[in-house]
């Protein structure tokens, strides 16, 4: 009995494994054309669900497309249904100007369909309609196209050949943007597309007139944290990014990138030691021209000595180093990190974009010959946005805002956020303001000066270590970074700016950003026709 279980168990199995073999032949030989033709059919289908699956969008806040979807031609072959393979390569290779030989090696392999050429034009769509061509096939494919070509171009980035989000806020944003089967969501910044082509074409112009090798714009509203414009140079075509050979240009220098930002941040210093109370903007000190700390001797710019009683105010009028020195010293060394690191610098700025930032480690570790250094703005790193966000903090009244590009996902608006309250007292901020103003009534930011608007701020110069250069040497070479970093109207900013110029053909910041910088902001006032301060 049992025996009898075990054959007609045997039975069945050889009947199952019977059928399965007959299916096998009846699909992979009686009917091969016809799966074959199916399958091509299948890869054809999912070729149009991609473009179902639209990626989101990216605009400007007033509308103006940055990164948009369209639908881009291609050609396609099925190799089993060219006959004249040769003749067809032929034809292709002169169409699509491609090699022929690359072409006929498709065309004889075994693939049941694929894509020849992506992103066709016009005439070659029209040439292969043409044909009329067995095989060959038009289509149309979801891309991304880039409307406002070069235009912030490292805010945006690009998706690569995977159609993965690389760089700006592509990459940043790629989850959003790609979302799920039913696409993803629209983006929209707060960049204002006028004041960045504006920032841009400063930029350009500056390039063309100075030299520069390279530069940055920044503005960003301090009291809500807005970035309003962000321009870099030099820029590249999103659209033809595989044809960009220096892919460093692919960062953001903005946030980035570091840099030593000079006398710029000599207002950071004052910020900390009159909120501390060890000096006023009327403190006097005694410039001796050279102080000399660890054996390492610190001057002044050209090494320029000041006579006389000088007080804090003309120490940033005059951009005086010996002064900054003496008011980090008034603080003292764990007072001034302290502050430091209060204004947001030893951490990432936490603006919604890929970022790069310096804890600082060198100076941390308490030579007293760094403090002194960083105390005019050199020896210490620091990136564009984190020092937009940092002079905020003198421009809002003592408030640390994060920095954001964003104004909308979908239908979601973006919030500002108080990343921390009372970094300076408002009596600090008030004073630091009228001392900064002062710097362009009577300093070397004069040549800021816009008729009827109070300007503060500070220009900067300063050396470009070797290593930033990307030499294993210590020192500082002939190159510079100027800047001028400022806020206007002074007595209620709407607009925090830093204008930053890599190495331009003149001695100094007042020659290069500070003019940069006034045109910059005289086109704001102008174009959100700000009231002016008082009439002239």
């Amino acid at each position: 009995m049992k025996q009898w279980r075990i054959n007609l168990v045997l039975v069945f199995i050889f009947i199952f494994g019977g059928l399965v073999v007959y299916k096998l032949f009846f699909i992979q030989v009686l009917n091969s054309d016809f799966y074959r033709a199916l399958a091509k059919g299948q890869a054809l289908y999912n070729l149009e669900e991609t473009v179902q699956n639209a990626r989101g969008e990216i605009f400007f806040r007033g509308g103006e497309p940055l990164a948009i979807n369209v639908e881009w031609p291609l050609v396609a072959v099925s190799p089993l249904e060219i006959e004249d393979k040769e003749s067809a390569a032929e034809n292709l290779s002169v169409i699509l100007e491609m090699d022929k030989d690359e072409i006929l090696n498709k065309l004889t392999g075994d693939d049941l369909y694929l894509i020849l050429k992506k992103k066709i034009t016009q005439s070659q769509v029209a040439a292969i309609k043409d044909l009329n061509a067995k095989g060959i096939y038009l289509q149309k494919e979801l891309g991304r196209y880039y409307p406002q070509e070069d235009l912030a171009s490292q805010l945006v980035g690009f998706l690569n050949a995977e159609a993965m989000g690389q760089y700006g806020l592509e990459e940043y944003y790629d989850d959003i943007l790609r979302g799920d089967r039913n696409g993803g969501e629209d983006i929209y910044l707060t960049l204002d597309y006028s004041v960045q082509f504006t920032a841009e074409k400063i930029l350009k112009d500056a390039a063309e007139n100075l030299n520069i090798e390279g530069g940055e714009i920044v503005v960003m509203d301090p009291e809500t944290g807005e970035i309003v414009a962000m321009a870099s140079y030099p820029n590249f075509n999103p659209n033809t990014y595989s044809e960009v050979s220096d892919l460093s240009i692919f960062q953001n220098s903005a946030t980035q990138r570091v840099f030593e930002p000079g006398s710029i941040f000599k207002p950071i210093t004052m910020a900390g030691a009159l909120d501390m109370g060890v000096i006023t903007p009327s403190t006097t000190y005694q410039d001796p021209g050279v102080i000399h700390i660890g054996g390492w001797p610190i001057y002044n710019y050209d090494k320029r000595v000041y006579p006389g009683d000088i007080t804090m105010t003309e120490v940033l009028e005059k951009s005086i180093n010996t002064g900054a020195v003496f008011a980090e010293d008034k603080m003292g060394d764990t007072s001034f990190l302290k502050y430091v690191e209060s204004f947001g610098f030893f951490k990432p700025s936490g603006i919604d974009l890929p970022e790069t930032y310096s804890e600082n480690k060198e100076l941390k570790k308490g030579y007293e010959i760094n403090f002194a250094t960083a105390a005019f703005g050199q020896g210490i790193e620091v990136t564009p946005v984190q020092l937009v966000k940092g002079f905020s903090v003198i421009a809002n009244g003592g408030n640390l805002m994060e920095p954001y590009v964003i104004s909308k996902i979908g239908d979601k608006e973006t919030k500002s956020k108080v990343l921390k309250n009372g970094v300076i007292s408002e009596k600090t901020s008030s004073q630091l303001t009228s001392m900064l103003v002062s710097v362009v009534e009577n300093g070397y930011g004069k040549p800021t000066k816009i008729q009827g608007y109070y300007i503060g701020g500070k220009t900067g110069t300063a050396q470009v270590a070797w290593s930033s250069l990307g030499i294993n040497k210590s020192g500082y070479s002939d190159k510079t970074w100027q800047s001028f970093l400022g806020f206007a109207p002074a007595f209620d900013p709407k607009f925090v700016m830093l204008v930053k110029l890599d190495n331009p053909e003149t001695k100094t910041a007042e020659y290069s950003a500070v003019p940069a910088f006034k045109e910059m902001m005289k086109y704001l006032i102008d174009y959100y026709q700000v009231p002016p301060d008082y009439e002239y």
